[in-house]
């Protein structure tokens, strides 16, 4: 009874959660101005004893500014221990920020805790506020009813969220029994019961199978920001998932924003257009050829294989159709190919020729 009276109290009622946005048109629904957080760290009980009054900090989020806007889906990519859990946190009013402010909808994070609540919904990786031992549905029918929805409205509404994410079959069975992946999708469809104009996704599809993942990312695009409206505001770091899902992207590392735009326009600025060749004789003039006129440059060292073939990997700028004119002019200068495609960027090359691109220019200052 009294985890029931707790979760009421942050929790505000169904008519009210998703309240129609008055921002205009072209101002941010989600505003972030310079969000700091620091935590203690930790340390051993050798080091407390030797200093007991020591108060170290660490800064787990730093100076974060960034603006999103009214049905956008952005993507925050960083590795773990980036800060993204943190910014989120901050962001859905769990965690206060030590510094700065963000405003939701107008609404201020510090002032207007509450009213930031109802319109955004955060899920965060490794919540168990789940109860194990209802089943599926009666864990989304009490949440339903926190939010003032009851009756025949609350079941219809539970049951379209349960097939939305893949778990009608499942209703009946009991959270506990669930696998993380599936708990996951009940967390995900608990979030959307009070249809939040916001909604905070902190690695939704980290326990999912490929292919699980993928129907699911389809159905954030296509039904939560397509249908729904929905502003999506991801936590990842999967690179993938970025470029499929996501207008744009920021590249968070220890705690600092280090760039914000689209996904494909910051893999193709800072990481170039690389392909992999597969050729029967590396040193045909027509790969010098195309050197001397800018429009294909090797990377990396050739590799030989047994069968006598070699593998290159080049950057050729432009994007498709300029890799398109460079394969044509490959073939008809003669070059014989088994195998020309585009080498996915990971989020380790993003984040190391960021910080260099950010280095190289401080040196230049």
């Amino acid at each position: 009874m009294r985890l029931a009276e707790e979760l009421k109290s942050t929790l505000a009622p169904i008519s009210a959660a998703a309240p129609a946005l008055t921002v205009a048109s072209n101002e941010p629904v989600v505003r972030v101005e310079g969000l700091t957080k620091k935590f203690p760290l930790q340390r051993s009980w050798a080091e407390m004893a030797r200093h007991p009054f020591r108060r170290d900090l660490i800064t787990v989020v730093d100076h974060v500014s960034l603006e999103i806007t009214r049905g956008e889906f952005f993507g925050l990519l960083g590795p773990n221990g980036a800060g993204k859990t943190t910014l989120f946190k901050m962001l859905s009013t769990l965690v206060f920020p030590d510094s700065g402010t963000a405003m939701v909808a107008g609404h201020d994070i510090r002032r207007h805790p509450e009213r930031v609540r109802r319109i955004l919904t955060p899920v965060i990786a490794d919540e168990r506020s789940l109860n194990w031992r209802l089943s599926a549905d009666e864990n989304l029918l009490l949440y339903a009813a926190l939010h003032g929805l009851r009756g025949a409205a609350a079941k219809k509404r539970v049951w379209e969220l349960l097939h939305s994410v893949e778990l009608a079959d499942a209703g009946r069975k009991m959270a506990g029994k669930f696998s993380s992946g599936m708990r996951q999708r009940l967390l995900i469809a608990r979030a959307l019961l009070a249809r939040p104009s916001v909604l905070l996704l902190d690695e939704p599809t980290r326990s999912l199978d490929p292919v699980s993942a993928r129907r699911f990312r389809q159905f954030l695009r296509e039904d939560v920001v397509g249908v729904q409206g929905c502003t999506v505001l991801l936590a990842t770091h999967n690179a993938e998932e970025a470029l499929e899902l996501c207008d744009r992207v920021g590249v968070l590392n220890r705690g600092r924003l280090l760039a914000v735009g689209r996904a494909e326009d910051l893999a193709r600025d800072v990481l170039g257009e690389r392909y992999r060749i597969d050729t029967r004789d590396p040193a045909h003039p027509v790969y010098e050829h195309l050197h001397r006129t800018g429009r294909l440059t090797r990377t990396g060292s050739l590799e030989m294989r047994d069968d006598g073939w070699a593998r290159i990997d080049v950057t050729i700028p432009g994007g498709a159709n300029r890799a398109g004119e460079v394969l044509a002019e490959l073939v008809q200068g003669g070059a014989e190919i088994s195998s020309f495609e585009r080498i996915p960027f990971t989020l380790a090359d993003l984040i190391e020729r960021v910080v260099n691109q950010r280095a190289s220019v401080s040196r230049d200052v």
